[in-house]
């Protein structure tokens, strides 16, 4: 017997998505070819980031209070949010749509808590004075180093990286909406990949919160008194 003729004994359910392992639907291939591509996207980002940062004199303004702890908190609405997105799939997986879309609208408030938390984070920024393009005064004073000024490309590179993520979250959250409210017509296989994109939102966090957040603590204090 030939191993396709092998492979068609297994039932589909075993490898959700066909009769042969390697069978992906095209909606889901889909989902997979964009998570590649938007991969690479943030990968030149923060690559980017991380070389402006070594050739340059960078500031490092985030006090671990209010700042760390606070997009800790971000970071915990995230995390829970693809616990719930995880709940969600299962559910769908077992059939139960409505137990589904609880979680489902579950993991949209914690995406939408994420954005709240994350614009009142750039209005604290803004308001104390940081740009994409300029350093607030008491920053340029106190990380000045040997006479060279601090890059003012910090507020640019936090304003895009941040931001693009979190038009990520929010166009995640309007589509798991979507699915919540049509969950009923829909197929397992549709919620599931609403599953990848949303995780793939978490994963791409847990690159940038340390090296956006955690590697410009303030551990010195320069600005301790400002």
């Amino acid at each position: 017997m030939s191993t396709e003729a092998r492979a068609a004994t297994f039932s589909a359910v075993d490898w959700e998505g066909g009769a042969l392992p390697y069978r992906v639907g095209h909606r889901k291939l889909g989902m997979w070819l964009f998570i590649v591509s938007d991969s690479l996207t943030f990968s030149a980002l923060l690559f980017g980031y991380s070389y402006l940062r070594a050739s340059n004199v960078w500031p490092t303004p985030f006090p671990f209070w209010p700042s760390i702890i606070f997009s800790s908190v971000m970071t915990f609405c995230l995390l829970s949010s693809s616990l719930t997105m995880v709940f969600g799939v299962s559910a769908s997986s077992k059939g139960d749509k409505d137990k589904a879309r609880k979680w489902i609208l579950a993991t949209i408030v914690f995406g939408v808590a994420f954005i709240v938390l994350h614009l009142i984070e750039w209005k604290h920024l803004m308001d104390e004075g940081l740009r994409p393009f300029y350093l607030p005064e008491h920053w340029v004073k106190a990380f000045t180093t040997e006479g060279v000024p601090p890059s003012p490309l910090f507020g640019a590179t936090f304003f895009t990286i941040t931001g693009l993520h979190m038009f990520h979250v929010a166009s995640g959250a309007v589509y798991l909406l979507v699915v919540a409210l049509r969950i009923k017509k829909l197929k397992h296989e549709d919620v599931e990949i609403s599953g990848l994109y949303w995780h793939f939102v978490d994963l791409v966090w847990m690159f940038v919160f340390p090296l956006i957040y955690i590697m410009s603590v303030d551990a010195h204090g320069h600005l301790a008194g400002h």
